[in-house]
This record gives C-alpha cells, sequence and structure tokens, in this order.
C-alpha cells in the first residue's frame, strides 16, 4: 500500500495555482504521492472529514471507532473547530498524524486519501461534493442532499459520472424499527396504501429575537467570508452561525429541510419511492417577521399527491400530524419514531425483526450506517441510502418550500425531474452563487 507522507498545503500557494472558483476543473494536486494502486479488501480506508462541528464531531467518531478506518485530515474554515478536531483524532491515535486544513481543495487534493466525510452547512453541500466526485473521493455526506433541487442534481450527475459510493447520513435507515416498519408496508400487511403521515419538527423557538444593529465583528479564528462561500453577502450575525445557520434561508433550509431527509425518507422506502416522487405539491407556512433574526418557516403543512392515488402531508407544529413516519392502508397502519412503534396490529409491535413468514419483502439490511459505508467502499456495492434515494427524499421538502414561497400548486414530473406549466422553474429550483463561486 502506498502511504508516501502528503504535506499540507498553504492557502495562498493552493489559491495561486488552483484558482478560486471551486467549480473549476483543474485540481492542481500538491502532494508528491505517486497514484494510488486499487486497493485489497481487507486494507485501511483512509478518511478526510471536512467540517469539524456538531455533525462532523459525531460522524468522525463513528469512523474513528472502525479498525478499518483512520481519520489523516480535517478541515474548517473555523480555527477552533478545526484545532480541536485535530486533537481529538491524533488523541485517539496516539499519533500525530492526522493534518488540518483551511480550504476543502487542499483536502480534495491528497491522492493518499481514500474518502471524505461532509458536515458542512447546507450551502456548501453541492460545490463540495461535486469537487470530492471529481476527485474520485468516496464520499459520505449529510443531509439533506444540498441546498437545492438543482444542486441535488448535479451531485447526483457527479457521482454517478465518476462511479463513486456514496452514503447518506440518513442513518434511521440502518435502524431495525424502521426497516421492520418499512417492510411491514412493503409487503402488504396493511394492504393498499392511502395516506402517509410525516410529522417533523417546528422552529425554531424564540421568534421575538430581532436583527440588531450594528452588525458584530467576526471572531479572529472564522473565516466568515469564506464561511459564506456561495451564499449571499450578509453581514456577521453570531446567532446565524454555527448550529443556528440552519435557520435563514441564505444558509440552510429550517426544521423542514433539516428533518425531511430522516422521517420521508423513511417514508418512500416504505411506499417504494427512493427513485419517483410527487405529482402535485401545495403548502401553507408562517414565516417569521421580516426583520427577525431568522426567516425560514416555522410552522409548516405540505400536501403531495403521489401515484396510485397516494395523499401525503408534511407538517411541522400541527398537533393532527404526529411525529415520525405513518403509513395508513386499506388493512391497517403502521406509525414509527425514534422513540416508539405502533401498529394496528399490536403483535407487530413486540417483534425485533418481522418474522419470515411475515416478511414479504427483504430490504436492504444495514446496523451501522458508519460500517456500511466503508463495507461498500470496499465492495463497491451501493450503501443503503446511496446518492440517488438522498435526492428523491428531499425533493418533497424542497418543492413544499417553493409551493409555500409562492402560494401555488406545483406539478411536478419525477421522471424528467422539472416543475410543469412554470415558465421561470429554473429560477424556483435553483439559487444564485455569489461570485467566484460557481456549480459546474
Amino acid at each position: 500500500m502506498d502511504t508516501a507522507p502528503c504535506r499540507p498545503v498553504s492557502r495562498r500557494y493552493f489559491l495561486r495555482t488552483a484558482g478560486l472558483a471551486a467549480g473549476g476543473a483543474a485540481f492542481l494536486t500538491a502532494c508528491s504521492t505517486r497514484p494510488r494502486t486499487p486497493r485489497l479488501a481487507a486494507e485501511r480506508i483512509q478518511l478526510g472529514v471536512i467540517g469539524c462541528g456538531g455533525m462532523g464531531n459525531g460522524n468522525a467518531e463513528g469512523f474513528m471507532r472502525q479498525a478499518d478506518c483512520r481519520v489523516l485530515a480535517a478541515c474548517d474554515v473555523d480555527q477552533n473547530h478545526l484545532a480541536d478536531m485535530v486533537k481529538k483524532v491524533n488523541t485517539q491515535y496516539s499519533n500525530q498524524d492526522c493534518r488540518g486544513y483551511h480550504d476543502f481543495r487542499e483536502i480534495l487534493a491528497r491522492t493518499d486519501l481514500d474518502a471524505v466525510m461532509i458536515a458542512t452547512p447546507d450551502h456548501w453541500h453541492g460545490l463540495i461534493a461535486t469537487a470530492a466526485a471529481r476527485q474520485k473521493k468516496d464520499i459520505y455526506g449529510e443531509k439533506p442532499l444540498a441546498r437545492t433541487i438543482a444542486e441535488q442534481q448535479a451531485i447526483v450527475r457527479a457521482v454517478q459520472q465518476h462511479q463513486r459510493i456514496w452514503q447518506t447520513g440518513s442513518w434511521q435507515r440502518s435502524s431495525a424499527s424502521f426497516q421492520k416498519a418499512a417492510e411491514i408496508v412493503r409487503g402488504g400487511l396493511i394492504g393498499r396504501i392511502k395516506r402517509v403521515e410525516v410529522g417533523l419538527p417546528s422552529g425554531p423557538g424564540n421568534l421575538t429575537m430581532r436583527v440588531p444593529r450594528p452588525a458584530e465583528t467576526p471572531p479572529p479564528e472564522l473565516d466568515f467570508d469564506f464561511w459564506l462561500g456561495p451564499s449571499a453577502k450578509v453581514p456577521y450575525r453570531s446567532f446565524q452561525v454555527h448550529e443556528r445557520w440552519r435557520w435563514n434561508y441564505n444558509t440552510g433550509g429550517g426544521q423542514l429541510l433539516d428533518w425531511i431527509g430522516h422521517h420521508c425518507d423513511i417514508a418512500h422506502w416504505g411506499m417504494d419511492c427512493d427513485r419517483s416522487g410527487p405529482l402535485t405539491v401545495s403548502g401553507v407556512g408562517e414565516f417569521p417577521p421580516a426583520d427577525a433574526a431568522w426567516n425560514t418557516c416555522f410552522r409548516y403543512r405540505i400536501e403531495l399527491q403521489y401515484p396510485k392515488n397516494i395523499s401525503m402531508t408534511i407538517a411541522g407544529g400541527h398537533s393532527d400530524i404526529r411525529a415520525g413516519t405513518k403509513w395508513i392502508g386499506t388493512d391497517g397502519w403502521v406509525w414509527v419514531d425514534r422513540g416508539g412503534f405502533e401498529a394496528s396490529n399490536p403483535d407487530w409491535r413486540d417483534f425485533k425483526d418481522l418474522p419470515e413468514e411475515l416478511r414479504k419483502v427483504h430490504l436492504y439490511t444495514s446496523r451501522d450506517h458508519h460500517r456500511n459505508f466503508l463495507d461498500c467502499v470496499k465492495s463497491r456495492q451501493p450503501t443503503i441510502t446511496p446518492v440517488e434515494t438522498a435526492h428523491h427524499s428531499a425533493i418533497p421538502g424542497h418543492l413544499g418550500l417553493i409551493a409555500m414561497q409562492t402560494g401555488r400548486t406545483l406539478n411536478w414530473d419525477s421522471q424528467r425531474e422539472t416543475l410543469l406549466g412554470e415558465r421561470d422553474a429554473a429560477a424556483l429550483l435553483g439559487r444564485p452563487f455569489r461570485s467566484p463561486w460557481k456549480l459546474t
């Protein structure tokens, strides 16, 4: 196995040689490592971490627990987050092998890394994921797949074109209770599906907080302009970054998009909709005042119609839609959440796994999401949540947001992935990128 060391690249050198536009195809490798030969299935997978905040820490810990994986690099534009991650990794392995980087392109230029884990705010997913695929890195990426449908489409194309292994952090598919529920539905034990209810969180809670003036000064450890990246240039506000970036559409998608990749993902699993989607989408939502600290919808209700006359409601902040996923059929119903399982047949609740005599459909089985990714990197077989699945799981949330913002009932062509009868469809499905960033 080729393990020649790869030196960290200075940001000034890299930006001078590789160019600033993240969408550019020319990445100059600053490592002296010669091209690596294909790995044997038993070899160790070498991983880079991009995004060292909350989910980045959790995922890094999950991968460090795996004996055949080594985290060798970490990247973040917050020096404190980066230093904490590098220290954590080197302490875990009792060495100093993990290197820290300010610019994600420096990690992607390393030819000794097999894969990357991306846990950045949503507005960075499209740029980093497509660049990683072009650099032949396998990818573990957080949900939702991206900030917009157009960005998700770009990720899907890049992953497919470069034949990368992709795992989405929709880890509920690696849980026995969610698989059992989906197998009950897919196996026809509740009859024909008539209706699906997807209950998501509401919020954020503090809706009275207003944007103060003047703007704050970014802390010295945070490269705020780089943190914004392709999003619109806005003044620094401490309550709109780390963890709370998701409450502004400039960088996130609120509770709707933050959770759509979990409970709607499970809904689609039971509906056998991993490669399809709704026909029509409408929605109503409540948004904060214009001068509020955050602008994402805090209470919402989205109505969708699927093929085979199946209706779905996605709601947050409505008491009639219970948190989790519920399928209602002609002969019964099933509800599942992280903390519970209920069904019209009480016997189903007591089964850890569905008994073989009832198991008409055998769905993909995984009990460790990080382990599943590593196994698939070695086998080159699809993960339990491949990129196409993540894409279709998030589309109902994106369409629901567009429907709420425009007040329109949308007609969606899930095969061509376009809005029907909308002259401004392209504008609705994507967002502009701040120069010099671009998505190719």
